[in-house]
């Protein structure tokens, strides 16, 4: 019993809630400062026939073809598929480090892959669903390059939702799904190198600095990113929904789909066909996690500093 409710308060505790909180308005205020990036990747996963592959080519193209507006299309359900997934990561990914803790007050870098891969799973079952509605969102009319891909016309977030259960099944929802299991590999090896970058940085109590977090977090997205960009690829193309496949189902399908895509990438475009709009991904991806730890640290420490303060207040007034 005594485990269970230790289980429970570190579950529930107001410090995992906080650290949640704080990841999801990083995220969300980091993501919104480099919207136009993640606009750019996306082109260029989906669109394979657009030639340009300069990241400031691509976004002058699409603000003069589509207007200036057009680089932040899809932004609403993007910040709040973010939000929601980082609140769940971070909550997963704290309480399990929380729940996990040995007493000593050390971790290692093969503990926080785990709880980052664990946190991943959780995170990308409850989510996917948002993420393939805000990817149809997003690429909803543009203009592309590829005469075979299809314009997608929904109202908004709820609209998508029902179109896409009506018209494809509730199954749809989770498009892309296993490509996303597989790259939780990608956070979860983010924030194993910013972990272990972190400690070796603060070491002997030392205070680091923003620009340090800044510099360690882009570091760390830098290397997960690179190591599982084409799997991003294919998860981008699923979740578009111009796939079809093979027409088989379950795992033993969504693997023939992954392989073919890559496949079919390389046919077309070689093999550095399945790195088409990396650099945005890094500048987009490495810009935006690393702003988004800054802010997440300044809130955690904040917030913990007001509560730890008012506790003391109370303390001393009882």
């Amino acid at each position: 019993l005594a485990s269970l409710g230790g289980s429970a308060v570190g579950l529930l505790s107001y410090e995992t809630l906080v650290h949640a909180v704080a990841g999801a308005v990083g995220s969300a205020t980091a993501m919104t400062v480099f919207f136009p990036l993640d606009t750019a990747k996306s082109r260029l996963q989906v669109d394979e026939k657009r030639k340009s592959n300069s990241t400031p080519i691509i976004l002058a193209e699409i603000a003069k073809e589509e207007g200036f507006q057009s680089l932040y299309r899809g932004w609403l359900p993007v910040i709040s598929s973010l939000c929601c997934s980082n609140f769940v990561y971070f909550y997963t990914f704290n309480s399990l480090k929380k729940l996990t803790a040995s007493g000593r007050g050390k971790s290692r870098p093969g503990k926080d892959l785990l709880i980052g891969i664990a946190a991943g799973v959780v995170n990308v079952i409850m989510t996917t669903p948002m993420w393939v509605v805000n990817t149809r969102l997003k690429l909803q009319g543009a203009k592309f390059r590829n005469e075979r891909l299809h314009q997608t016309h929904y109202r908004g977030m709820f609209d998508a939702f029902s179109q896409i259960m009506a018209n494809e099944g509730i199954g749809t929802l989770w498009n892309g799904t296993l490509p996303s299991l597989i790259l939780v590999l990608n956070p979860a090896v983010q924030f194993m190198f910013y972990e272990a970058m972190k400690r070796k940085a603060g070491r002997g109590g030392r205070k680091i600095s923003s620009a340090e977090i800044f510099l360690i977090g882009a570091i760390a997205k830098a290397i997960a990113t690179t190591a599982t960009y084409p799997l991003q690829t294919v998860q981008a193309i699923l979740r578009f929904g111009q796939h079809r496949g093979d027409g088989k189902s379950g795992v033993i399908g969504s693997l023939s789909n992954i392989s073919s895509l890559l496949m079919d990438r390389i046919r077309r475009n070689g093999v550095l066909g399945l790195y088409k709009g990396l650099e945005a991904k890094l500048l987009q991806t490495v810009l935006t996690a690393a702003l988004m730890f800054v802010v997440y640290e300044k809130i955690t420490a904040a917030t913990f500093k007001v509560i730890h303060a008012h506790l003391n207040t109370v303390v001393c007034y009882c």
